[in-house]
C-alpha cells in the first residue's frame, strides 16, 4: 500500500489505532509476567484440586479459560495457556491435543462477552460509541456465551470420549517459580479486575465519575511490572511483538482498502441487505476465514455507522466475528498463537482436526446467539 501510493505515510500513521496497540502491549506484559513467574501454578492447583475425574477437570478448565479471556483478552490467555495446557497434559497423562482444542475454543468463545475480550470487541466498543460497553456486552452476550462454553465442553467430550474413561485424578501442590515476580503479576491482575469493576460501577451504574479508558487499565496494570521487576527486560523482549506488528500493519492495510471503495462495492452496502442480525453474523463468520476477524471488523464498522445501526447490530458483529475463530484455524489469531507455541514443544493440530470439531461447534453457537438476540432485545 505504501510503495504503490495507495495510502500516504501520514495517513498510514493516522490509521494505526494507538489505543489498541497500547492496550495489547499492556495485556501482553501482564500475561508474560504471570507465566514466567509461575504464579498460575499454585492457583491452578486451588482451582482444579476439586476435580476428581476428567469430566470435571475439562469442564472447569473450559469455564476458567473462557472467563479469563473475557478479562485478559483471548490472545493473552492463549499465550499463557498453551504451556499451561501442555503442563496439565504431562502432569495427568491426558491428551494434549484435546486440551489444546479445548483452550482454543474456550478462549475464543469466552471472549465474546467482554469489550476487552479480544481486539475486534475492543474496536467495536471504541468505534460504536456505546456509552457503557461492559454493561452492554454483559447484558446481551453473557448468557449465550456461558451456554456456548457448555457447547464447547459437549463437543470436546464427544470427540475425545475415549479419553474420559479415567475416573480419578491425583493432584499435587505446585510451587511458584519466582515469588517476587508472582506478587507483582498477581497485583497487576488484581488491578485490572479492580479497574474494570470501578469503570463498570462509576460509568455504568452510577453514570458519573471519571472516565477510565480501556487503554488506561492495561497500561496501569503493566506499570508495576515494568517499574519494579528486575526481569522487566526479559519480559518486554518476550512479549508477542509479531502480533503487535501485525495489528499495526492491519490498520494501515484496512484503511487503504476502505479508501479504495472495493469492500463497499463488493457487498453492495447501499441495499442494507446485510444489516440484519443473522446476516451480520454469517458475513462475519465467512469473511473472517478470508481476511481474519479483526480486519473484517475494521472494514465493517464504518458500514454500520453509515447505516445508523442499532447497538444490537454492533453486538451481533462482535459475536459473529469472534466465534468465527472456532470454525477454522485461520479464523482467529489466538488459534495461530496456540498452535505455534504448541509446535515449539512437539505438539500440533492439523487443519482438518480443527475443522472436524470447529464447524459443528460454530454452527451450534450461531443458533444460540441468534436466538438470544430474539429473546433478550
Amino acid at each position: 500500500m505504501l510503495v504503490t501510493g495507495q495510502i500516504t505515510p501520514e495517513d498510514a500513521l493516522r490509521a494505526i489505532n494507538i489505543d489498541i496497540i497500547l492496550f495489547l502491549s499492556g495485556m501482553f506484559i501482564v500475561g508474560e509476567a504471570l507465566w514466567r513467574s509461575g504464579a498460575l501454578l499454585p492457583l491452578s492447583y486451588r482451582v482444579f484440586c476439586c476435580a476428581m475425574n476428567l469430566d470435571s477437570l475439562v469442564l472447569l478448565f473450559i469455564m476458567v479459560a473462557g472467563l479469563l479471556s473475557a478479562i485478559l483478552m483471548n490472545d493473552t490467555v492463549a499465550i499463557i495457556g498453551t504451556p499451561f495446557v501442555i503442563h496439565l497434559s504431562r502432569k495427568y497423562g491426558i491428551s494434549a491435543k484435546m486440551l489444546l482444542l479445548a483452550l482454543a475454543f474456550a478462549v475464543t468463545t469466552g471472549s465474546v462477552m467482554s469489550p476487552i475480550g479480544n481486539p475486534q470487541n475492543l474496536l467495536i466498543a471504541m468505534g460504536s460509541g456505546m456509552e457503557y460497553p461492559f454493561l452492554t456486552f454483559l447484558r446481551y452476550l453473557c448468557i449465550p456465551t456461558l451456554a456456548s462454553l457448555l457447547l464447547v465442553y459437549c463437543v470436546v467430550r464427544y470427540a475425545f470420549r475415549k479419553e474420559f474413561s479415567r475416573c480419578v485424578l491425583t493432584h499435587e501442590h505446585e510451587k511458584t517459580v519466582d515469588k517476587s515476580l508472582a506478587k507483582l503479576s498477581l497485583g497487576s491482575l488484581g488491578l485490572i479486575i479492580l479497574m474494570i469493576v470501578a469503570k463498570t460501577i462509576l460509568c455504568g451504574l452510577a453514570r458519573s465519575g471519571p472516565e477510565i479508558s480501556l487503554t488506561l487499565i492495561a497500561v496501569a496494570a503493566a506499570l508495576p511490572i515494568m517499574l519494579f521487576s528486575p526481569r522487566r527486560s526479559e519480559i518486554l523482549w518476550n512479549i508477542d511483538w509479531h502480533t503487535l506488528i501485525f495489528f499495526a500493519s492491519m490498520f494501515v492495510l484496512m484503511q487503504g482498502v476502505w479508501d479504495s471503495g472495493v469492500f463497499q462495492s463488493l457487498l453492495n452496502l447501499s441495499s442494507g441487505f446485510f444489516l440484519d442480525i443473522p446476516s451480520i453474523m454469517m458475513l462475519s463468520i465467512l469473511f473472517s476465514q478470508i481476511i481474519s476477524n479483526v480486519p473484517f471488523v475494521a472494514l465493517f464498522l464504518p458500514v454500520l455507522a453509515d447505516a445508523a445501526s442499532p447497538i444490537e447490530a454492533y453486538l451481533a458483529l462482535a459475536a459473529g466475528s469472534t466465534i468465527a475463530g472456532n470454525l477454522l484455524i485461520l479464523g482467529a489469531a489466538s488459534n495461530i498463537i496456540i498452535i505455534h507455541n504448541a509446535e515449539k514443544q512437539g505438539y500440533s493440530i492439523s487443519f482438518m482436526e480443527f475443522a472436524y470439531l470447529g464447524i459443528p461447534l460454530t454452527l451450534s453457537q450461531v443458533m444460540v446467539y441468534v436466538i438470544s438476540f430474539g429473546l433478550f432485545p
